[in-house]
């Protein structure tokens, strides 16, 4: 069998001693040698897989990338609402691994039931106020950018809207956003929260958003071109949303993508009647209208 050739290491060390007359002891290692077949397989990789359960009403779960945990209120195909001890309910992606007593879970969406009445739910997936009445507006607002925002907001969050008395106004859009939000001036008990289209880094929208600054007003965003993206596609019975050429109008090519008519209203009253809750909504819109609703809702 023929001899396997020296490392380099040992090589090395032979001929530092023959130089120097010095002999060396090797010194043992603080870290015993591994007896498996794989030394470097880190234990982390060894852990058992997420335990996958129902994402039952009332079950309380963490979040952990937010630390943020609650009980389950609500769970569609993509998306799960979690309400905390204060009544904030925060909505992430299903496909999450949460903690359930400090181990790791998936949630899976669990099989319909019977509606309890004292639990019926809102379109936002908030508890509904029996014979409630509006309450007279409030001086805090939240701003849209035009007016398919405010109707998608309206039509899934009017109930709590109209529960907290909170009034939501289009901009038809951001270009003047600083001095708009000037004119309105925020403060105590008078609080603005905004929500702009498209607000990605180095977008135009998130240079204008800012500019806006202020303890008593919020500027948050959603990622998509228009809030038609925001509708989820097999609501509508496409695999997905139609890229359109930059430079030509967004709401015009998605209608001749899709082979509609070219009437952007008429479409969009379309895209809203196959709205019936928050679950044919993308979740990244969802959790930005709950964060305006909550901050312009709080007390200072």
């Amino acid at each position: 069998m023929p001899r396997r050739p020296p490392s380099p290491t040992a090589s090395a060390s032979a001929r530092t001693a023959a130089a120097t007359g010095i002999r060396s002891a090797i010194v043992p290692s603080r870290y015993p040698r591994s007896t498996d077949n794989h030394p470097l397989v880190h234990e982390r990789s060894r852990r058992t897989e997420p335990t996958e359960i129902p994402a039952d009403l009332d079950l309380v779960v963490e979040e952990p990338g937010s630390d943020f945990c609650g009980a389950v209120v609500a769970c569609d195909a993509d998306a799960v609402h979690l309400e905390d001890r204060n009544g904030r309910v925060r909505v992430f992606p299903l496909n999450l691994t949460f903690l359930l007593e400090g181990n790791p879970v998936r949630l899976a969406r669990p099989r319909t039931t019977a509606v309890d009445p004292r639990r019926a739910r809102s379109r936002s997936g908030s508890l509904v106020v029996p014979d409630s009445r509006a309450r007279v507006a409030a001086a805090s607002r939240i701003y849209v950018e035009g007016v398919h925002d405010a109707e998608l907001v309206e039509k899934v969050w009017g109930h709590d809207l109209r529960i907290e008395g909170v009034v939501v106004e289009p901009l038809h859009g951001i270009d003047d956003l600083p001095s708009v939000v000037a004119a309105f001036t925020p403060g105590p008990g008078r609080k603005l929260g905004v929500l702009v289209d498209h607000l990605v880094p180095g977008s135009k929208e998130s240079g204008i958003a800012a500019k806006v600054t202020g303890a008593h007003v919020l500027v948050v965003g959603h990622p998509y071109v228009d809030i038609w993206q925001a509708v989820r596609p097999d609501v509508l019975g496409i695999r997905a949303w139609p890229t359109v050429p930059r430079g030509h109008p967004w709401k015009e090519g998605v209608c001749q993508a899709l082979g509609w008519h070219i009437n952007t209203g008429a479409a969009w009253q379309q895209i809203l009647r196959k709205v019936d809750s928050y679950a044919d909504l993308d979740p990244a819109l969802l959790g930005r209208v709950e964060e305006l609703i909550d901050f312009v809702t709080a007390a200072d």
